[in-house]
């Protein structure tokens, strides 16, 4: 069984590609860009992300999208949490919070899973914590030197390695259900038709 993993993310690659190696998935990788739709929908953002992947490609492909929830406020930047990184960053992030105490904050994500044979299957991963003070350590990439999981040790993803991060975070769950759902099927058969 072999599939496409369709990102331009080099330390998401990096994530999956420690997470898939324990499973012996075969899959390569396709530096797409895939269509991002504005919606506050990640299950939306994904399953649209994978369809459009899956007609540029033409074979079982996944995609996968996720966003930092922060309760205070109100979910922000939540879907968006790509373009606020590329425009205020965790800088930002940390001003908008700079008078706030509650700073419970969740990771999701979702993975989507396309084939013809399958058809749209989406798998989701949270990880709950809080928003540090000040951002800390240099691994990982976006918002995980200000994100401090509750089922670490105290340290934020920052300053985790990939292993340690994947073991509780939003994406390594939901990549962990997409291998126990992946491995239970049969070979996928060529994919030659396209999907709206």
């Amino acid at each position: 069984m072999r599939f496409t993993l369709a990102t331009t993310n080099k330390s998401k690659i990096k994530e999956f590609e420690a997470i898939f190696k324990q499973s012996n998935l075969k899959y390569r990788v396709e530096l797409l860009k895939t269509k991002e739709i504005q919606s506050t929908d990640l299950k939306e953002i994904a399953r649209e992300s994978v369809i459009y992947a899956y007609n540029i490609l033409r074979e079982p492909v996944l995609v996968e999208d996720a966003g930092l929830f922060i309760r205070s406020l109100n979910g922000f930047p939540g879907p968006y949490s790509s373009y606020v990184y590329r425009t205020i960053g965790v800088d930002g992030i940390l001003k908008l919070m700079s008078n706030i105490t509650n700073r419970s904050a969740i990771f999701h994500s979702v993975i989507a899973f396309y084939s013809p044979y399958t058809g749209v299957k989406l798998f989701s991963g949270e990880a709950g914590g809080e928003i540090s003070y000040e951002p800390r350590g240099t691994s990982g990439f976006g918002f995980d030197p200000i994100f401090i999981p509750e089922e670490g040790d105290g340290r934020t993803f920052a300053e985790m390695e990939v292993h340690e991060k994947n073991k509780i975070s939003h994406r390594g769950k939901a990549a962990r259900k997409f291998i126990e759902w992946i491995t239970g099927l049969k070979t996928l058969p060529p994919p030659y038709a396209f999907v709206e």
